[in-house]
């Protein structure tokens, strides 16, 4: 029975000394938290407080950095996900303007009657089915200087987001080459 009585006053004193500690320990904080409040969360110094008690490893000073911090960078960082995102849309536009200008200069150069009307419908078609929405106001010229003809396509790649609306991205285009006719091999120059 002595050792029952014993157990359950260790039990019990255990407990207290548990007890105690932990209301010993909301007392501390609750000084804390009183001291941070009265003095704005300065020391005698007049340097912030880093929180808790000395030792207590507490960053009572910092809490809801993280939460500041992602509110800050988000933007930034969401900025250059969209220039990337819009430089690759420039880059892909320019790729099928050029593609529509050399396909449009290679009908260009052969010497027909329609090859102006040839050439700009052939590459107003090749923009049309490669890239309609990605290329906006397209207007294709075919051209002709001397003896060499070509087209040139211009357009605005499309914004991603539209935020400032004068702002436009211009791809251009431009391709050519000498007329291809039959040149006979008897010396005289010029095409037949």
């Amino acid at each position: 029975m002595a050792t029952r009585d014993r157990s359950r006053y260790r039990d019990r004193e255990h407990r207290e000394h548990r007890e105690c500690r932990e209301h010993r320990k909301n007392r501390e904080d609750r000084e804390d938290r009183e001291d941070r409040r009265r003095d704005g969360g300065r020391d005698r110094a007049g340097r912030p407080r880093r929180g808790g008690r000395p030792g207590a490893g507490g960053r009572g000073g910092e809490r809801g950095a993280t939460v500041v911090e992602l509110a800050i960078i988000m933007p930034v960082v969401l900025v250059v996900i969209l220039l990337i995102v819009q430089t690759a849309l420039w880059f892909h536009g320019r790729q099928i303007a050029d593609a529509a200008a050399r396909e449009g200069a290679r009908l260009a150069r052969v010497d027909t009657e329609s090859w102006r009307q040839d050439a700009e419908s052939r590459a107003q078609e090749l923009i049309r089915t490669v890239g309609p929405k990605l290329l906006e106001g397209a207007t294709v010229t075919a051209w002709e200087e001397g003896d060499l003809r070509g087209v040139e396509v211009t357009a605005s790649a499309v914004q991603v987001v539209p935020l400032l609306p004068s702002t436009t991205f211009t791809v251009t285009a431009r391709f050519g080459g000498p007329i291809e006719c039959f040149r006979p091999d008897d010396g005289s120059e010029g095409c037949e």
